[in-house]
């Protein structure tokens, strides 16, 4: 029994199993084994019987046999949570919500309520509303405003659809890393004109790619500037 517990057989040769352990290696496996022997499930016997091997261990297929049944795969991690937008129209206002900014600009960030209706007028100014905490009032919230060598700027959280129905002269809008709406979610329909101006929303970042993909372009980039 010992003996089936102890040889690699019928686990397969791990990935460069035939490179030789450092001793950090047999500390990790030591770790383990002293672990499972504080949590009974390894006697006196076995612990002591193991250590000898990882003595004599060389490679790590040597390694493989003396923990293989102590350690599981890992377990899979749950993806993080996305914040999504809030609404709420029990506390909901019919009042219009007026924003100015002449030679100045005007913020709205944080836990801020976002009225069904918004006027939003900027001259040499300009005018920042951060949604991702807000919570909107309404399905649907309509922004009319004129932008003249002025600009309004809106970040919006993961979820909510936006409707850019703005018209430039000599100016223009940008929607940007919204993604795809979700059921529910609230719509943003954006109106009005932007004369030397411009009107910019902003989603959520993506997530940067890593992995192999990324990798070789990073060598790609690297022998371009050689």
């Amino acid at each position: 029994m010992t003996e089936s517990i102890l040889e690699p057989a019928g686990v397969g040769p791990v990935a460069g199993g035939h490179l030789r352990a450092s001793d950090s290696d047999r500390e990790q496996v030591s770790t383990v084994l002293s672990t499972a022997y504080a949590e009974g499930r390894l006697t006196r016997e076995e612990h002591d019987e193991r250590l000898d091997a990882l003595l004599a261990a060389k490679t790590f297929d040597d390694l493989v046999g003396l923990t293989r049944d102590l350690v599981g795969p890992p377990l899979p991690t749950a993806a993080p949570a996305v914040a999504g937008p809030k609404l709420d129209t029990v506390a909901a206002s019919e009042e219009t919500d007026r924003m100015v900014a002449v030679f100045s600009g005007t913020e709205r960030k944080g836990t801020w309520r976002v009225r069904r209706r918004i006027e939003s007028y900027a001259l040499f100014g300009g005018i920042d509303l951060d949604m991702r905490e807000a919570t909107f009032e309404s399905p649907v919230t309509e922004i009319s405003g004129f932008w003249c060598f002025g600009g309004l700027d809106i970040k919006v959280p993961a979820g909510v659809e936006v409707r850019d129905q703005t018209m430039g002269i000599f100016g223009g809008s940008d929607v940007k890393n919204v993604g795809e709406p979700q059921p529910g979610a609230p719509v943003l329909v954006i109106k009005g004109m932007a004369l030397f101006g411009g009107v910019s929303v902003k989603g959520p970042r993506p997530a940067r790619r890593w992995g192999a993909n990324a990798a070789l372009g990073r060598r790609a980039d690297h022998r371009h500037h050689h």
